[in-house]
């Protein structure tokens, strides 16, 4: 039942469209919809029955805002601006890159051929989205062997290792003409764009050749390019001989839930699908018009030539917004193809259904135990901080997250810290770390969790108030996580004085708590071992004469640790714009320690 003040805005509504923000008790807001009519729809909300993930959301609704539009088509672009702006907890929320490899021909003067997650519009030429990262890579390692374009950084008055491989056409160490570039470049996309027929004759001959002659690493090599061909380049399901490119959409809702099927159709294939379910709160069209919206609103996403989408959605706004066409296929191999996403849909759906049942007490029933026992109001979000360091040195701080009893690994933080004079400074370590991640958070308006757990006692809590309150006036929770000398999960600290909150030792609440603390121990301590270990590296390298940051930083980011290195060739070391003198002596240097450590071990 709505509040008396609710009441009363709720008889102010205008009978015009615009978009409504929810907000709960702390003024966060935690769903962002559209409407035709906001006065009609928002007041359902209130007026009317609700199971599921609305009546959550209603019964977390302290007070609303509303904007109005002159049109439903504003309405549609406000919703999905306000949406990636403030992020709201029952909003379906998709994150602005796909991480879907695309592989690249380079619109340079000597082009290379790489892979990129980042579409731009630089004049390249893009192929993908790729349904599988690692067959692509090989894929794009095929290309450079077959077609080779550049593969060095440039002249360099030499030619390069690659060039010797037969994998670079030596712009190295002269003018390659623009026609040739150009000849390569048609065949590498006619190759990207299916035509495989020719390559896979000369693979699978040189691939029966080997066997034939005994060599049969050579022959499981050639195998396996075959099969990445097979999985990136050729037609996986043909749909119709017209080759425009084209996305598909459809979906299937039970119980409050939205599951959603897209079908990437590029060169007559469909060449990858993605699915996802999420518990919604409006009706299966809105949910529809707005992830399709948001999935386009990406910065990582090439629009196609034209998407298709099942009948009830507002196509024609739709079409207006994105700029392409937007239509419901009526007959044939599209409709097939639509019935076929939607049966998958709902599949996916009753899988997960399934699985809900083991999970919800395990998760949501949890974080409700801990909020009970801290007397807080319900809550979703937990940011929980640790640090770590070896007798001082290369000292760090990590941010784990969990929302909803579960971990949220895309939004976890890693933090090397800069301030800290004392690196045994567990106060100063604390106060460093919030300062960073909450003054950050304010800045970009971002929202602020439920709740702050730090692993420690009263030293640490001190410490997160006195910044949060003192330096940045925020008002979020903060509860110690304090363990017994068996350094196990014990007891919560929280309140004005610091006082112990005991759990159930067997409770759902507990063995979250017990989650949280050993998954933020564990993400410092890794994180600063890699630290620790790089340093190192750097160290060791900074010893050898004639290495600089610059040349460091090309070693490290190219192979990653001293025992690759000193396994290189002197060739590959140059090839990576280092000169003869100090590859040499690298080469020397860390190959005698490698033997020198071998030898140790063996003693």
């Amino acid at each position: 039942m709505a509040s008396e003040h609710l009441e009363h805005k709720l008889a102010l509504l205008p009978d015009k469209p615009g978009c409504y923000l929810m907000k709960n008790i702390n003024d966060q807001i935690i769903y962002v919809g559209k409407a035709k009519n906001l006065k009609n729809r928002v007041r359902s909300y209130f007026k009317s029955s609700h199971t599921g993930k609305v009546a959550k959301m209603v019964s977390e609704v302290a007070d609303f805002e509303t904007i109005v539009t002159s049109t439903n088509k504003e309405s549609f672009l406000l919703e999905i601006t306000l949406i990636q702006k403030h992020q709201p907890y029952f909003n379906i929320k998709l994150k602005r890159g796909t991480g879907y490899p695309y592989i690249k021909i380079t619109n340079e003067r000597d082009p290379r051929t790489m892979i990129t997650g980042q579409v731009k519009k630089d004049g390249a030429y893009y192929f993908g989205p790729y349904p599988n990262v690692y067959a692509a890579e090989e894929t794009l390692h095929f290309i450079q062997k077959v077609y080779p374009l550049r593969r060095c950084n440039g002249f360099q008055n030499r030619p390069c290792l690659y060039y010797h491989m037969g994998q670079c056409l030596g712009a190295c160490f002269k003018m390659v003409p623009k026609e040739k570039y150009d000849e390569q470049i048609k065949r590498i996309k006619s190759f990207l764009n299916g035509n495989t027929a020719n390559v896979k004759r000369q693979l699978t001959k040189r691939m029966n050749d080997a066997a034939a002659n005994l060599e049969f690493e050579r022959a499981a090599e050639i195998r396996d390019q075959l099969h990445y061909i097979k999985v990136t380049v050729e037609k996986q399901k043909i749909i119709s001989n017209d080759q425009t490119p084209r996305d598909l959409f459809n979906f299937y809702m039970d119980k409050g839930w939205l599951s959603i099927q897209v079908f990437f159709i590029r060169q007559a294939r469909l060449i990858k699908r993605e699915k996802r379910l999420f518990p919604v709160v409006d009706t299966d069209v809105e949910e529809m018009t707005s992830f399709i919206l948001q999935f386009y609103n990406r910065r990582n996403n090439i629009l196609p030539k034209e998407v298709l989408l099942p009948k009830g959605l507002p196509n024609k706004e739709i079409s207006e917004i994105l700029g392409v066409p937007v239509r419901t296929p009526e007959r044939g191999e599209k409709r097939d193809l639509m019935e076929m996403a939607r049966e998958n849909a709902q599949l996916s759906l009753d899988e997960k259904f399934r699985l809900l049942e083991l999970d919800t007490r395990k998760t949501t029933g949890a974080m409700k135990e801990i909020t009970d026992a801290l007397g807080l109001p319900e809550g979703h979000k937990i940011e929980a901080f640790d640090h770590s360091h070896i007798q001082g040195a290369d000292p760090v701080s990590a941010m784990v997250v969990f929302v909803d009893g579960e971990p949220a690994k895309k939004l976890y933080r890693k933090y090397k810290l800069k301030s800290v004079i004392d690196h045994a400074d567990e106060a100063a370590s604390t106060r460093e770390v919030i300062r960073r991640r909450y003054s950050r958070l304010l800045k970009e308006n971002k929202p602020m969790p439920d709740m702050i757990f730090m692993d420690g006692g009263e030293i640490q809590m001190n410490a997160v108030k006195d910044v949060l309150e003192n330096e940045l006036g925020l008002d979020i929770p903060v509860v110690g996580m304090v363990k017994n000398d068996k350094h196990k999960t014990a007891d919560l600290l929280f309140g004005e004085h610091d006082e112990h909150i005991n759990l159930d030792p067997r409770s759902q609440g507990f063995y979250l708590v017990q989650r949280i603390q050993d998954e933020v121990h564990r993400f410092a301590i890794t994180f600063h071992r890699r630290v620790h270990a790089r340093h190192s590296m750097a160290s060791r390298l900074d010893a050898i004469k004639g290495v600089g940051p610059r040349t460091r930083t090309k070693l490290l980011q190219n192979y990653g640790s001293i025992p690759k290195i000193a396994a290189a060739s002197v060739e590959e070391i140059r090839s990576l714009g280092i000169n003869m003198k100090t590859a040499q002596l690298i080469k020397v240097s860390l190959q005698g320690n490698a033997d020198v450590a071998k030898g140790s071990s063996h003693d």
